[in-house]
């Protein structure tokens, strides 16, 4: 298997944590999807990381499609639990972390064009799925040791990758006065192995 990734990326860190945690050998090739002929187009027709290609050739895109298809393949430290509502319950957190995310790289692109032509109101709408997101993160995180559950687990690597993707591009954010329990849970995980060997570099 091969995963072609970015290195800033939360997406591609996530899956990367999950290799990590799952045990999991993967060749590891660094592409960068912004720049002019973006070379990621030769694995994914959508040109964006991550990207797994399979032994056979076959791309799986999408972090979500890919960490599924991982747990899936290997029975080690199962992340995404087999009930069906706590599987609901992990997704769930899932897809607000990448929600998040989502955001947060939004405003990066936005940030990229030139002065004139950025929009301030979408910056905002942007902003505020970050603030409502984080709200809802350390509400349902609550005093938990663990997102969801009482268990390691999906929900867990999500939320840890994108507090680190908003260090990383939304420093001046203070999401840890703001939620001190969303703050110690980063503390906490950003000790595990999987994530301190795949901390992004500095901006």
């Amino acid at each position: 298997m091969k995963l072609i990734t970015s290195p800033a990326s939360p997406y591609a860190r996530k899956v990367l944590v999950v290799l990590a945690e799952k045990k999991i050998e993967c060749q590891h090739v660094e592409q960068s999807p912004w720049t002019a002929d973006n070379p990621v187009h030769a694995y994914s027709p959508l040109g964006k990381v991550p990207v797994l290609v399979l032994d056979d050739g076959t791309a799986l895109y999408d972090s979500r499609v890919i960490v599924e298809y991982l747990d899936n393949v290997s029975p080690v430290s199962r992340l995404i639990p087999e009930p069906s509502r706590q599987r609901i319950a992990v997704r769930k957190w899932e897809a607000l972390a990448d929600g998040v995310a989502d955001a947060a790289v939004s405003i990066v692109v936005e940030r990229r064009r030139p002065a004139a032509l950025q929009s301030d109101d979408w910056i905002a709408r942007q902003e505020r799925k970050i603030a409502d997101g984080l709200a809802e993160l350390a509400g349902d995180l609550g005093d938990k040791t663990w997102c969801s559950g009482e268990a390691y687990s999906l929900a867990d690597i999500a939320t840890g990758c994108v507090l680190g993707y908003l260090d990383l591009r939304q420093p001046q954010l203070d999401w840890r006065d703001a939620y001190p329990n969303l703050g110690k849970f980063f503390e906490r995980i950003s000790k595990r192995p999987s994530f301190a060997d795949t901390a992004p570099p500095p901006a």
